[in-house]
């Protein structure tokens, strides 16, 4: 594990290995990131760089420090855990890092806090660790890991470095995924433009049957929307509805579909598209299609996504999509 494994984040990165290199590491960040988007590989990164034995910008991977932190037994790297799934509660920073955080390190010069979801901490939660950003011992660093910085108090974003984690370019992430983890082309081409270029959900859709059977089904629905009719296209609306984990996967896929059609029929090549193994639907469709109806197919989608947002009923806000799509 070295920055060198970290893709799309030279920003960051660059901080970080300068911050060790200069002796300037800060007590206190916020490191910013939807999830999967790396948050946790560059705080272990950093961590594992700050307590190298080697004293370089880059974790050595062999000294005993790199080995511990590698298989999570470092003692001077902490990971403040917490039982409930959508809580952290004050006893539990209370215990694991503010009791804790009196004790010196045990081997190294600092004494690194990694808290994962640290959105989760309530105000109490919050107010506990505050004190100790405030007046930390000087060896004491302190991550938080957030994918909402809204939800953490004014106070303790004003005493953190934050560093956000940036979306990463689709090419670098289908790069990664062919070369690292021996996806297909055509896969890699779609997990990356699925990802949003978060690099961890990227990886998970390159390798899910899941995914790939969700994107299976979705694309067969696409490519039968306009000769439906109204009583099939409210059995799907009702199935879409009631897979609860996937809404907002679905409408993701019917967009990059659609999206796909308006590449199709403006330059009548497929080689930019992401649904490169349906070249002879995408073409039909798009002869089908005229442009304008193509773009109120992409906002039918748009609406969707802001009726659920505002907890409009699901399925209602499925079967007027699916209308939609059924205009010509």
């Amino acid at each position: 594990m070295t920055f060198r494994d970290i893709i799309g984040q030279e920003q960051i990165v660059g901080h970080m290995k300068s911050a060790i290199r200069d002796g300037k590491v800060s007590h206190a960040y916020i490191i910013a990131g939807e999830k999967g988007s790396g948050k946790k590989l560059l705080a272990n990164t950093f961590a594992m760089a700050i307590q190298c034995e080697e004293g370089g910008t880059e974790p050595c991977g062999m000294c005993r420090s790199c080995k511990q932190a590698m298989s999570g037994n470092n003692p001077d790297i902490r990971y403040v855990t917490h039982e409930k799934p959508n809580l952290i509660s004050v006893d539990e920073v209370r215990v694991q890092l503010n009791s804790d955080i009196a004790i010196k390190p045990y081997a190294a010069k600092k004494k690194i806090y990694i808290i994962d979801e640290a959105e989760k901490m309530n105000p109490q939660a919050q107010n506990a660790i505050l004190k100790t950003i405030e007046e930390p011992p000087e060896y004491a660093v302190v991550m938080l890991l957030v994918t909402n910085t809204g939800l953490l108090l004014q106070t303790i974003l004003s005493r953190c470095i934050l560093l956000s984690v940036r979306a990463v370019e689709k090419n670098r992430i289908v790069k990664l995924l062919t070369e690292k983890y021996g996806a297909s082309d055509y896969m890699a081409d779609l997990a990356a433009g699925f990802s949003d270029g978060v690099v961890g959900k990227a990886i998970d859709f390159a390798a899910s049957d899941e995914f790939s059977s969700l994107k299976n089904e979705v694309v067969e629905n696409l490519k039968r929307f306009d000769s439906m009719d109204a009583g099939e296209i409210l059995r799907v609306a009702s199935q879409w509805a009631e897979d609860k984990s996937n809404h907002r996967e679905r409408l993701q896929l019917a967009e990059m579909w659609y999206r796909d059609l308006l590449v199709v029929k403006s330059t009548d090549r497929t080689d930019k598209v992401y649904f490169k193994e349906e070249q002879r639907d995408l073409y039909r469709q798009s002869s089908l299609f005229g442009y304008e109806a193509i773009a109120k197919k992409l906002k039918a989608i748009e609406t969707a996504k802001e009726r659920m947002r505002v907890n409009v009923n699901t399925e209602s806000a499925f079967m007027v999509m699916m209308l939609a799509f059924r205009d010509n």
